[in-house]
């Protein structure tokens, strides 16, 4: 089973730049998009229903902004938009699916902003984060949180740690949030393969940038550790073009 993660940076956008032949190519069985700044209402076909799949959404209330999306080959049990706050639900960062085997939650957590004044409202957003996948926990829900994080979690995860130590995503506070996170019982899926350097999901649009690769790694699938023996792959495509970050694929065993 595949699972796909992307942030597009503006549906409208990416479909214009070879997004239905990464569909076709990625023949994933879910496909997680954040960043979509549309609401599907402004959407003309396929890309409102990509054929094969149904189609989920919660956008912002805010034209243009934010936004998370689910194409999926299978109908899930049950839809819920949000984290039941207001000031966050209003920006549509969050969906949560649920499927037989698992809790699909697809979240576009929020940037801090340069002068960090939105840093109160994120560390907000991720205890709610938390909280919400915890209770899926005790009802013996096995879980798989996606989307873009906005923190590269690690010095590992960016390519120029030591001059970032006091830019957004990767100040102190966010990296302290996810070390407590994924010590609660939660595994970085992709290190659980990988734990090599230089291999990012984000790069300045400057030129030259991504050809250099300096990037940060701000995208993630994340499980409950009880999952851990259905993982098989976690990867990053990083050739896939069409927006400033790229595409992660997660492999269950079936």
């Amino acid at each position: 089973m595949k699972l796909v993660t992307w942030n597009v940076n503006g549906l409208r956008s990416v479909h214009t730049k070879g997004f239905f032949d990464f569909i076709d190519q990625a023949k994933s069985d879910i496909i997680c998009l954040q960043e979509i700044k549309v609401s599907p209402e402004f959407l003309k076909e396929p890309l409102k229903h990509p054929k094969g799949y149904h189609s989920y959404w919660n956008p912002a209330e805010k034209l243009g902004y934010s936004g998370v999306a689910v194409y999926s080959k299978k109908e899930p049990l049950s839809i819920k938009k949000g984290l039941g706050e207001k000031i966050i639900d209003s920006e549509g960062r969050v969906l949560t699916l649920e499927y037989p085997d698992f809790v699909l939650v697809n979240a576009y957590f929020p940037n801090s902003q340069r002068d960090h004044v939105r840093l109160p409202y994120k560390l907000d957003f991720n205890r709610r984060m938390h909280k919400h996948l915890d209770a899926l926990k005790e009802k013996g829900k096995n879980i798989l949180l996606c989307g873009d994080f906005n923190v590269a979690h690690k010095e590992i995860d960016l390519k120029n740690p030591k001059t970032n130590t006091k830019n957004a995503g990767f100040l102190p506070e966010e990296r302290a949030w996810m070390d407590q996170f994924l010590a609660s019982g939660y595994t970085d899926t992709f290190r659980h393969f990988e734990k090599g350097g230089d291999q990012y999901t984000w790069w300045s649009y400057r030129p030259g940038v991504r050809e250099k690769n300096i990037g940060w790694r701000l995208d993630y699938f994340v499980s409950n550790e009880e999952y851990q023996s259905r993982l098989k792959a976690a990867e990053h495509l990083c050739s896939v073009k069409g927006s400033d970050h790229c595409p992660v694929l997660l492999t269950l065993k079936r």
